[in-house]
C-alpha cells in the first residue's frame, strides 16, 4: 500500500490530502486488496462522501479535505476493504437505468437480472402491443427491481410485488413511489404467489437459487445479501418448485412466466415446469453467455 493510502486509512487522519490524491490512494488500496474495479470504486466512494458527481470530482481535484471529510471517506474505504459491496455502502443501485434504494433487507439487483426484463418484454411484444392494459406479478420482489423496470416500459400496465420480508416490501414501495410508479404498483406479504388470486398476463421472479451448502463459498460481496434471498434449498430448486406449482393458477391462459436461472439450472427448472403443465422455451442468455432467463407458458392441451 502506498504511503498516501496508509495515511488515508490511518486514524486519526492527517489533514491536507487533496481529492485527486485521495482517489489515487483509495484506488491503490483497493487494487492491492484484489478488488475488481478499484478506480471506479474509489470514484464512487469519494463522490458519495463529498457529495460530488463525476464532473465535480474532476473540477475540485485540487481541493484539500478537512479532517472530518477524510475520516468519513476512510470509514467508507474500510467497509469496502472488508468486501462490502459498493451498492450497499452507497445505499443505491442502478437497475435498468433506474436508481433503486437498497437496504440490508434486499438483494442487490445485478446486471444479469436485466435479462429477465428483456425476456419478459420480448414475450409481451410477441403477443401484442406494449400499450395494452397488462397485469404483472413479481414473486419475491425484494427492492422491486423487476416490477419497477417492467412498469417503466409498459405504460398501461399495473402490477403487484410479493415478498416474505415486510422490510423489503417497504423498500420496494418507496422505490416505486420515488420513480413515479406508485399508483400502478402494489406490494403485499406473500410466499411467492400464495396470496394472489391470479389472472396475470405476466409473472416474473428472481427466486433464491443457490444450494444451501454452496452459500458459504460465494464471493464475499454476495454473502452480504440476506440469506433468505439466496438460499434455494438443498439442490437450489426449492423455490422453482413453488413457482411451478403456483404459475398455472396465476397466469391467464395466454400469460407468460419468466424466471431467472442460476448457472447450470436450465434443464432442471425446465423439467420442473413441464411436470407442472408449463411449456418452457429455450432460456435467454445473459451478456456472459449463461442461460439466465427461462420463459414458459401454460401448456395447451391438444384438441
Amino acid at each position: 500500500m502506498s504511503p498516501v493510502a496508509q495515511t488515508l486509512l490511518a486514524a486519526p487522519l492527517a489533514q491536507g490530502i487533496t481529492i485527486a490524491q485521495v482517489r489515487r490512494a483509495l484506488a491503490d488500496a483497493f487494487r492491492q486488496a484484489g478488488l475488481d474495479s478499484p478506480e471506479l470504486d474509489a470514484r464512487l466512494l469519494a463522490g458519495h462522501a463529498l457529495a460530488l458527481d463525476h464532473a465535480g470530482l474532476a473540477a475540485e481535484s485540487t481541493r484539500r479535505l478537512d479532517a472530518s471529510a477524510a475520516r468519513a471517506l476512510a470509514a467508507l474505504a474500510t467497509r469496502r476493504l472488508r468486501r462490502e459491496p459498493i451498492a450497499r455502502i452507497l445505499g443505491t443501485k442502478e437497475f435498468w437505468g433506474l436508481a433503486l434504494r437498497i437496504t440490508a433487507a434486499t438483494l442487490v439487483p445485478r446486471p444479469e437480472t436485466e435479462t429477465v426484463v428483456e425476456a419478459a418484454l420480448a414475450a409481451i411484444d410477441n403477443s401484442g402491443p406494449r400499450m395494452r392494459v397488462l397485469r404483472i406479478a413479481d414473486l419475491g420482489t425484494g427492492s422491486g427491481a423487476l416490477l419497477i423496470a417492467l412498469l417503466s416500459e409498459l405504460p398501461n400496465a399495473s402490477g403487484i410485488g410479493t415478498d416474505v420480508s415486510r422490510e423489503a416490501l417497504s423498500v420496494a414501495r418507496g422505490n416505486a413511489a420515488r420513480l413515479g410508479l406508485g399508483p400502478r404498483a402494489q406490494f403485499t406479504a406473500s410466499n411467492f404467489g400464495a396470496a394472489l388470486a391470479g389472472d396475470y398476463d405476466l409473472v416474473v421472479s428472481n427466486p433464491p437459487y443457490i444450494a444451501s451448502g454452496d452459500i458459504g463459498s460465494l464471493a464475499p460481496e454476495v454473502r452480504h445479501d440476506p440469506r433468505h434471498a439466496l438460499d434455494g434449498g438443498a439442490d437450489g430448486l426449492a423455490c422453482y418448485r413453488i413457482i411451478a406449482g403456483q404459475a398455472p393458477r396465476l397466469l391467464k391462459p395466454a400469460g407468460d412466466l419468466v424466471v431467472e436461472l442460476g448457472v447450470g439450472q436450465e434443464a432442471a427448472v425446465a423439467a420442473l415446469f413441464r411436470s407442472a403443465g408449463l411449456a418452457p422455451s429455450p432460456a435467454r442468455a445473459d451478456l456472459a453467455g449463461i442461460p439466465r432467463a427461462l420463459h414458459a407458458r401454460v401448456a395447451t392441451k391438444p384438441p
